[in-house]
């Protein structure tokens, strides 16, 4: 399917961002567009945990070292 295209810091990064949303979405229960931070939040979570990002092999770009050889 896809390459590896996310990097360390970067899936550090989307993970990190993945749990907050998905844990705003139950700490906000008055937000009227919760659903929103649970389809960002599911994206985030995915993307950093498998290691790819589609948006990332559509442009092209890789957050991950170069390989030596």
């Amino acid at each position: 399917m896809f390459g590896t295209n996310v990097g360390g810091i970067d899936r550090v990064v989307r993970i990190a961002i993945g749990v907050a949303l998905l844990a705003a979405f139950f700490l906000m229960p008055g937000f009227g567009y919760r659903w929103v931070l649970v389809v960002l939040g599911l994206i985030a979570l995915f993307t950093g945990l498998m290691k790819t990002c589609p948006l990332y092999s559509v442009f092209g770009f890789s957050s991950c070292p170069m390989k030596k050889g």
